[in-house]
């Protein structure tokens, strides 16, 4: 992740720059975990998109193989609906 995807994602979260001290980012414990959450939902969607590559090359043209690469990355998005 970007120092930019990072900040958004605080931003997201709730979290705020004052103006007086612009590099110091302020949470509380709610806004750390909305936070903690979008970094987890960027990761899995992070991973699952490389098994959607692996699965997808032409390389992999094994059924079992691009079924186990599709499965994963199903596996690995459904995490977050949990």
């Amino acid at each position: 992740m970007t120092k930019d995807e990072i900040i958004e994602m605080v931003r997201e979260a709730g979290g705020y720059s004052p103006k007086k001290y612009p590099e110091e980012w302020r949470l509380d414990v709610d806004d750390l975990s909305r936070f903690a959450k979008l970094v987890a939902e960027k990761e899995r969607e992070e991973c699952a998109k490389i098994c959607d590559e692996m699965g997808n090359t032409e390389a992999n043209m094994n059924k079992t193989w691009r079924n186990g690469c599709n499965d994963s990355a199903k596996e690995i998005r459904a995490r977050g609906q949990e």
